[in-house]
């Protein structure tokens, strides 16, 4: 298999777990706190990843995704989940609840969205579900700006979904 590269992607800007390290740890450790089902988490990082138009986390998501065993067809139909057959109610309200706080600013997550989230997850549940959509907005926002180059994120490489951005395992996988 070839693939070409297209000049008008930009190169990586840079690498933010080396240029600042202390604060690339400090979101690590936070998202290792986080306690969701992990299927759902991979699920919630992917859409937001999808609306964010992040294509190095869409690209690391799908990976860790099937590395976890997620089917390809629902892998698939993230981007259209709301017409698809494939998700759980409780799928459904997280994702719901992730379109909303990712475009937060449209819509200010609308009490009917909060809502049902709150209907099919406890308090604690919810609140670890709005850490996680939080925090792969933040790696979102990280990831585009500094142009994280697409593809070069590999599970077994990278030691999985959060040590990608040490400094130490950049330089593992750069070898």
């Amino acid at each position: 298999m070839t693939t070409e590269t297209d000049s008008t992607v930009e190169p990586e800007r840079m690498n933010i777990g080396r240029d600042a390290p202390a604060l690339s740890r400090a979101l690590v450790a936070l998202e290792r706190e986080i306690r969701i089902d992990p299927a759902l988490r991979e699920l919630v990082r992917l859409r937001a990843s999808i609306l964010n138009g992040c294509a190095y986390c869409i690209d690391m998501h799908t990976k860790d995704a099937r590395n976890a065993g997620e089917s390809e067809q629902r892998l698939y139909a993230v981007a259209a989940w709301q017409d698809a057959p494939f998700f759980s109610e409780r799928e459904r309200a997280a994702l719901a609840l992730t379109d909303a706080v990712t475009l937060i600013a449209d819509t200010h997550v609308p009490a009917a969205v909060y809502d049902e989230a709150a209907r099919h997850f406890d308090s604690e549940g919810l609140g670890q579900l709005i850490w996680q959509i939080v925090a792969i907005n933040a790696w979102n926002r990280i990831a585009i700006t500094t142009r994280q180059t697409v593809g070069t994120y590999e599970p077994q490489l990278m030691g999985g979904p959060l040590e990608e951005l040490s400094p130490n395992a950049v330089d593992r996988a750069r070898q």
